[in-house]
């Protein structure tokens, strides 16, 4: 899944854009009510995003996962990396260790 060194990084197209767009859709619906997708799609997309996160870091990206600065609160921040810890059978302290080797 690497690119090739003279690539360019994707433009807001293709699946880019309607990723954005479903984001918003997303944001919209969750504003009526939080039940506006399923368990199962959002396990989907968030598998989804943690793969191709690690790999756009693995291979020299430097973004963050969010926006800084976006909407989003401490807390959830925290219950969301709680449950990708759990989901993935990880301790804090292995999350510790790890970017303590890699630096990042």
């Amino acid at each position: 899944m690497k690119r090739s060194p003279g690539s360019k990084p994707a433009r807001a197209n293709g699946v880019s854009a309607d990723a954005i767009k479903l984001a918003a859709e997303i944001e919209r619906e969750f504003a009526k009510h939080d039940d506006a997708i399923s368990p199962e799609a959002m396990q989907a997309l968030m598998g989804a995003l943690c793969r191709v996160y690690s790999v756009q870091v693995e291979n020299g990206g430097k973004h963050t996962p969010i926006v800084e600065g976006q909407s989003v609160s401490p807390t959830a921040v925290m219950v969301t990396a709680s449950g990708l810890l759990r989901a993935a059978n990880l301790a804090v302290f292995e999350l510790g260790m790890w970017q303590s080797w890699t630096g990042r």
